[in-house]
């Protein structure tokens, strides 16, 4: 019986490895923030991803973020799309830049905590992914407050 359970659990786990692009991943990001993104797969659904960016949102500026994410093939499992269709969630970091009086903010620095949540399609026969998500955040500095970002975006995997 254990021998069982331990031969599904290496085949459902080949088949995630398997799933998931290899190397370092850029492309774009376009929504609430644009501008350039990076992934790398850590393995076992776990990926850190990130952008530099331009938020043209209520606070005008430039844009850094990085992202822990688990991603779950199972969600998914019964879609009849090629390739791979992992749901993603994670916990992140954020850091931006006022450029110019915007609301009561002047040239300051903002930094918050981020907790993105997406849907990612991994291409079944190229290096290629197109992504969707949805991040709730937590700003913290310069003031406490809320937001919601969206973006779609896409990656080539080197």
């Amino acid at each position: 019986m254990l021998r069982s359970a331990l031969l599904i659990a290496g085949l459902l786990l080949s088949a995630v490895a398997a799933a998931e692009p290899k190397g370092f991943g850029a492309g774009i990001i376009i929504g609430e923030p644009t501008g350039l993104t990076a992934k790398k797969f850590l393995g076992r659904g776990a990926a850190v991803d990130g952008a530099i960016a331009w938020s043209a949102g209520d606070h005008e500026s430039f844009h850094f973020h990085m992202d822990y994410l688990i991603h779950r093939y199972d969600i998914l499992r019964g879609a009849s799309v090629p390739g791979a269709l992992p749901v993603y969630f994670g916990i992140g970091g954020t850091v931006w830049t006022y450029d110019h009086d915007h609301h009561d903010y002047h040239d300051e620095t903002g930094a918050g905590v981020r907790f993105p949540v997406g849907l990612s399609w991994l291409a079944p026969k190229a290096p290629f992914e197109v992504f969707f998500e949805l991040v709730p955040q937590m700003n913290l500095v310069p003031a406490t407050d809320f937001d919601l970002d969206a973006a779609i975006g896409a990656r080539f995997y080197f």
